[in-house]
């Protein structure tokens, strides 16, 4: 397999550099994480000020969906091959230019490009901070602690994103976009200084596979495109014209992978290990996630008629994971290993999705709490071990694209939870959801987890027969 050739992977006398290493990526995954969160609750302000119409202005997240699912695997496979640092810190310069481009948008089709953009280069960004971490540590405790870490860091960026998006929105939509510009820029000095070089790498012998590359990131865009669309209800012909498309481009790309030398994604790499049942598990606890936010976000705001600022801190407490993971998770792992750990965190949010299903019309902050601290606890014990989980057997060469696949998985399971929950919201009508609406929609994300936490057991179970203790 070729593979780019890095520094020799670091000893525990240069642990400091890891260390560095881990900082500047988990700061990356949160400046993704709260760009996101802060756009969900900005999007009516921003929709009022460049005239975007209502029907379209969920294209300010959409556009940025679409690119960061679907270029996701590509980004990871020219992390593996063209050099982790140098494709980290590209990717991140165009990710700041582009999001000051937004910030200072005044027409509608120059802030949804920007936001494509942006996501594009997120694809980029996160699988390579992904491998830059994993191939910075040495599999074990040390990397354990540091995917906790990571994962803490990453789902603070969701939930936390809530809270600042509501206090920036009030002092003018366009800090959503500057904020991270300046964050961006801070992390891309920080990272110039502490990632290691890439050592020259070794190109594939017959190029680049560019049309696995073009046919990949085409399907999956294709594929997220539909989940979208069906999502809003108002072009059902489109979305299914989007999920043939997407399974055509698939079949190609499968075509292509089984001929060439060097394929974009070795497709045995699949049933390799744990990453299958990783992602798979992952895109479950994802939209599970994704759809119990954007429901509550709307139960509280429309229906209760709370602000942003006031939602915003509801959800505060989900940040209880960024204090329980480094703490608590990574000793976790150390005695029961990753896979118990992700599927007791599972457990954790099933529980949660399946308290919020007694909402009524008249549900406050004290009855969320549990809810809400259950997620906390969720996302502490599952996003560092499942991570961990999906590159357990593989090696380090493709550590880039295994987290491609796995980020690809969460995108594409926020956008299916979110879509889901939507049309199980409206359920054909387009008047004001009834507190019976909310509560029959929250069985999407009560199914979901149900779901992932079954499909977790299952990963437990081969991880027992074909991982080595």
């Amino acid at each position: 397999m070729t593979d780019v050739r890095e520094a020799p992977r670091p000893s525990a006398s240069s642990a400091r550099t890891g260390w560095g290493v881990l900082a500047v990526v988990c700061g990356a995954l949160f400046l993704e994480g709260i760009d996101i969160a802060m756009l969900n609750v900005a999007v009516p302000a921003i929709a009022a000020d460049i005239g975007l119409a209502t029907a379209d202005a969920h294209w300010v997240i959409s556009a940025y969906v679409l690119a960061y699912g679907g270029f996701m695997i590509f980004g990871g496979r020219t992390a593996d091959l063209l050099g982790r640092r140098r494709t980290f810190l590209v990717a991140l310069a165009i990710f700041v230019v582009f999001s000051g481009l937004g910030g200072l948008a005044d027409e509608a089709w120059v802030l949804i490009v920007a936001r494509f953009v942006t996501g594009a280069t997120a694809g980029f960004l996160t699988p390579a901070g992904f491998s830059l971490l994993t191939t910075s540590f040495p599999e074990g405790p040390l990397r354990d602690r540091a995917l906790a870490i990571y994962g803490a860091i990453g789902a603070g960026g969701f939930t936390l994103g809530v809270v600042a998006g509501g206090f920036l929105t009030d002092l003018g939509w366009r800090w959503v976009f500057f904020a991270p510009v300046i964050v961006g820029a801070l992390l891309w000095v920080a990272g110039r200084a502490a990632i290691r070089p890439d050592v020259a790498p070794e190109l594939p012998r017959r190029g680049f596979d560019l049309g696995g590359a073009i046919t990949l990131t085409s399907a999956m865009v294709a594929l997220i495109y539909g989940v979208v669309t069906l999502g809003e209800g108002r072009d059902v012909a489109a979305g299914v014209v989007s999920f043939v498309v997407a399974a055509v481009l698939i079949g190609v790309f499968v075509a292509i992978e089984r001929r060439v030398t060097d394929p974009l994604l070795r497709l045995a790499v699949l049933r390799e290990g744990l990453l299958l049942r990783s992602s798979a598990a992952g895109l479950l606890f994802i939209g599970a996630f994704f759809a119990f936010q954007f429901l509550i976000t709307l139960y509280l705001q429309e229906y209760r008629g709370w602000s942003p600022i006031a939602t915003g801190l509801a959800f505060a407490v989900m940040g209880l994971d960024m204090i329980l993971a480094p703490l608590v998770t990574h000793r976790l792992v150390k005695r029961f290993g990753n896979a118990p750990v992700m599927v007791a965190g599972l457990l954790a949010g099933a529980v949660a999705f399946a308290l919020a299903l007694r909402i009524d019309d008249s549900w406050g902050y004290l009855d969320l709490l549990p809810a809400m601290a259950l997620v906390g606890v969720m996302f502490a014990l599952v996003y560092g071990p499942l991570a961990a989980a999906a590159t357990a057997g593989l090696d380090e060469s493709e550590h880039g694209v295994a987290g491609g696949i796995v980020y690809t998985a969460f995108q594409f399971g926020a956008a299916l939870g979110v879509s889901i929950a939507t049309i199980a919201l409206v359920d054909g009508h387009a008047a004001d959801a009834d507190w019976s609406d909310y509560r029959r929609a929250l069985l999407v994300p009560a199914i979901g987890a149900a779901l992932a936490l079954a499909l977790g057991i299952s990963t437990w179970v081969r991880g027992r027969r074909v991982i080595p203790a």
